[in-house]
């Protein structure tokens, strides 16, 4: 185990994809079709293989990492408490939290605002992934920085 508590192998997998996934987005056009993502998620979490499928769709390539402990992913990517979904994933070097619409990662990696990411904390039902008939919780995507600053970036 590491100091904060995850095994030099979980920490070794997400520093080089951070760092992978960060040296993609600086390097080259942020574009979905172009865009490589990774994915930490539970491997029994239904609602995470709908919102890669969303992202796929959407013109993302996606990696998955299944996890069975989501926590060293949340700690290790500074994903608050109140911001913290089912999955994280990691695009053009930011962090994508929880069921954020692919448009609005799209619009991000146009638009690289000064933010560590993206989120949209809990599972509310009708987002990406979460999709249950006509039902339809309202919610909001947050833009987030690492200091503590937060802006709603969209609202559904």
């Amino acid at each position: 185990m590491t100091r904060n508590g995850l095994s030099r192998r979980a920490f070794g997998l997400l520093t080089a994809a951070a760092l992978a996934l960060l040296a993609a987005g600086l390097s080259r056009p942020a574009i979905a079709d172009r865009a490589e993502m990774q994915v930490f998620k539970s491997p029994y979490c239904g609602c995470c293989a709908e919102w890669v499928d969303h992202m796929r769709t959407a013109g993302f390539s996606v990696r998955v990492t299944n996890m069975e402990d989501m926590t060293p992913a949340k700690a290790h990517f500074g994903i608050a408490p109140d911001l913290q979904s089912c999955h994280t994933a990691v695009v053009g070097g930011y962090v994508i939290e929880g069921h954020v619409p692919a448009g609005d990662v799209q619009r991000l990696l146009s638009e690289r605002p000064q933010a560590s990411g993206l989120s949209v904390p809990g599972m509310p039902a009708g987002s990406p992934g979460m999709e249950q008939g006509e039902r339809r919780d309202p919610y909001a995507v947050i833009l987030f920085d690492q200091k503590g600053a937060r802006s709603v970036y969209a609202r559904y």
